[in-house]
């Protein structure tokens, strides 16, 4: 009885795992999600969705691929020895990358709320990752880059990544629908930002 249940179980999970990769976005979760008898509110079997794949479905799998994505560096962070910065942190400093941003510009590259933003930006200072300057022509204006240590921090990121790269790009098939998932994401911010600024939907042809 208890072998037909753990049967059942990962027939369903099978089953979510065919339905993320008719979303597009499998080569990713194939790097970044535990074993699917693990997974938090798994989504609805394969049979639930003959119709095929709705937007919402969509949302709910690049939901779920962000929350792992923070759990992933968590780990890779506490591995390399970095503990005073969470993942969100980090993810700031691949946002500002080689630029010099004023904040406003920062908050509009990377969506953020000014009070997170403002919270961040604070301890990525207090760890000597980020210079903080005052802009000479608006002394009210600061801007921010990153310091040799929030460089190399982010070099240390790119060499653990290469390792996930490799595993979600084994074939020149896999590899391609890396760049499929890249440009169906792109497309996805394209159209909600619009929606978000604009409150339509944007028609392209």
């Amino acid at each position: 009885m208890q072998a037909n249940s753990n049967s059942e179980t990962k027939n369903a999970a099978h089953g979510e795992l065919s339905f993320a990769t008719a979303a597009a976005l499998a080569t990713i979760q194939r790097a970044t999600m535990p074993p699917p008898e693990v997974l938090e509110d798994p989504l609805q079997s394969q049979q639930e969705f003959k119709e095929g794949v709705t937007h919402l479905d969509v949302l709910r799998v690049v939901e779920r691929l962000h929350r792992r994505s923070l759990d992933l560096m968590r780990t890779d962070l506490i591995k390399a020895g970095i503990t005073d910065l969470s993942p969100s942190q980090v993810m700031m400093l691949f946002t500002i990358g080689t630029a010099d941003l004023s904040v406003r510009e920062l908050i509009e590259r990377g969506y953020y709320l000014g009070s997170n933003a403002s919270y961040i930006l604070k301890r990525l200072v207090e760890g000597e990752y980020i210079v903080r300057t005052t802009s000479e022509r608006d002394r009210r204006s600061a801007r921010v880059r990153l310091s040799e240590k929030g460089l190399a921090l982010c070099e240390t990121i790119r060499q653990i990544d290469r390792t996930y790269h490799q595993l979600v790009t084994r074939t020149e098939s896999e590899a391609r629908d890396l760049e499929i998932t890249f440009q169906t994401l792109m497309r996805l911010e394209k159209t909600w930002s619009h929606a978000v600024r604009y409150g339509g939907v944007l028609n392209e042809e």
